[in-house]
């Protein structure tokens, strides 16, 4: 017979669950209302930002009530593991959020022709978030250790675009309210990689009370060196 206890740490995952799902829609709308300049898109990523915003005040209070439970180590790790998911998630809505303003901004501006394109950059943040879901749901950690040297190639991609619309800025002056927009948005996926990797190396210490924090760029450090 299920306890109530378990019953309640049920229902936490489940409010994770719909988190998740909440974010991929938020960022997937998010970038098309961006791409196609839908103030109604944009509107529903918004929305969906508040939603998510008082899911994560939720987690919180239920995370709080199963705390003074004194679970045993494993369920300990979880409730803690969802308090810090929630955060990602909240704030990886925040970033779709950001990005539908982005889109609001730029449909009042004439079209530029830009040497950049950030749907690679956008398709991989976008797998990385589902791919970082799908190790929490599936208690993967080897699903999520392989996910996180992936940020790094965000980074490089983030950086080559950055470059690129200051060069533009600077040769045409002229466009740099559009550049500034679309270099918000490079931020916004950058950020939402950075959430991903932080979702992936939370389901590790899920899965195996390991901390795998900073390993990865401390080693990125040292072979810098």
């Amino acid at each position: 017979m299920e306890l109530p206890f378990d019953r309640e740490l049920h229902e936490l995952n489940e409010r994770l669950l719909t988190m998740g799902s909440l974010a991929e829609q938020a960022v997937h709308r998010a970038l098309q209302a961006f791409q196609t300049r839908d103030a109604t898109l944009a509107a529903q990523v918004r929305d969906s930002d508040n939603v998510l915003d008082r899911l994560e005040v939720e987690v919180d209070e239920r995370a709080m009530v199963l705390l003074s439970k004194a679970p045993l180590a494993r369920d300990l790790r979880m409730v803690t593991m969802a308090m810090k998911i929630s955060q990602n998630l909240e704030r990886i809505g925040d970033e779709a959020a950001k990005i539908a303003k982005r889109a609001r901004a730029l449909a009042h501006e004439p079209p530029v022709r830009l040497d950049v394109d950030l749907t690679p950059l956008a398709l991989e943040a976008r797998s990385m978030l589902k791919a970082s879901l799908d190790a929490f749901v599936q208690r993967n950690p080897e699903a999520a250790r392989a996910l996180i040297p992936r940020d790094q190639g965000v980074d490089v991609a983030h950086k080559s675009i950055r470059e690129k619309l200051v060069a533009h800025m600077q040769a045409r002056p002229e466009t740099i309210p559009q550049c500034l927009e679309v270099l918000t948005v490079a931020k916004c996926l950058e950020r939402i990689a950075d959430h991903a990797t932080n979702i992936a190396e939370d389901v590790v210490y899920l899965c195996e009370a390991t901390d795998i924090r900073h390993v990865g760029k401390a080693a990125a450090d040292t072979t810098g060196s």
